[in-house]
């Protein structure tokens, strides 16, 4: 199968390697994907890599631009050391991935949930580095996604009411999931993702998975308890 990686090699080779790259570089026609109205889908690289061997996967919304700009920055980098295209998939995948003080808060509530001892970890901060075979990470809506140029948050518009985000969330995600081989944790942040995951069981297009309903996607939005794990440790 081809990956899109390849597609745009050769622009993500022609970007600068020694500067931070910014909206200039990256909001450009060349990786713009699709546009409808005020919703503009532009490629980033941070999302073809699928981990066969994953027992948890991490659900965001989309990546936003930050983890877009570092996701390219790896990926120009990965080209200009001579790593292939699969390599380079896998090192953006895990450098990118919830990057920044996201993947801190997260994986924090996550170790006092326990999920680290459901999967014999030391830690779930370690699935990004050392246990990073136990981890797949992805999007409901896989490429960034902005609104007036910027972060798509889910809200407006809702996915529901726009075919083209519809279309990434119900078809390309979905397609995503199935295709782990076997049966895994899944953990929608936010509750936009919890939404689309419980619609998308409920139609019968994703199964097999058992899911951690209800986490926040900030620490100071809610507080899930241990009960959400503790159904886990039953199944």
């Amino acid at each position: 199968m081809l990956n899109s990686l390849s597609i745009f090699e050769q622009a993500i080779r022609s970007l600068p390697i020694d500067l931070p790259l910014t909206r200039q570089d990256l909001c450009v026609d060349s990786f713009l994907l699709q546009q409808e109205q005020d919703l503009s889908v532009y490629y980033s690289p941070i999302g073809k890599y699928i981990n066969p061997s994953a027992k948890v996967v991490f659900i965001g919304i989309t990546p936003g631009f930050e983890q877009m700009r570092i996701a390219y920055e790896e990926a120009a980098d990965a080209f200009h050391h001579g790593a292939t295209i699969e390599e380079t998939s896998k090192i953006v995948k895990y450098s990118a991935s919830f990057a920044g003080p996201m993947r801190r808060n997260l994986t924090t509530m996550l170790d006092e949930l326990e999920l680290h001892h459901l999967l014999n970890i030391s830690s779930t901060a370690t699935l990004f580095h050392t246990n990073q075979e136990l981890l797949h990470t992805t999007s409901i809506l896989r490429h960034p996604v902005f609104y007036r140029d910027k972060n798509y948050t889910g809200h407006q518009p809702k996915i529901d009411r726009t075919p083209l985000l519809q279309h990434y969330a119900y078809e390309h995600f979905a397609a995503e999931l199935n295709q782990l081989p076997d049966p895994v944790i899944l953990v929608p942040f936010g509750r936009v993702v919890d939404s689309t995951v419980r619609t998308l069981l409920h139609q019968g297009r994703i199964k097999k998975h058992t899911v951690l309903f209800g986490f926040p996607i900030l620490p100071e939005q809610t507080d899930i308890g241990s009960d959400s794990l503790k159904k886990i440790k039953t199944i």
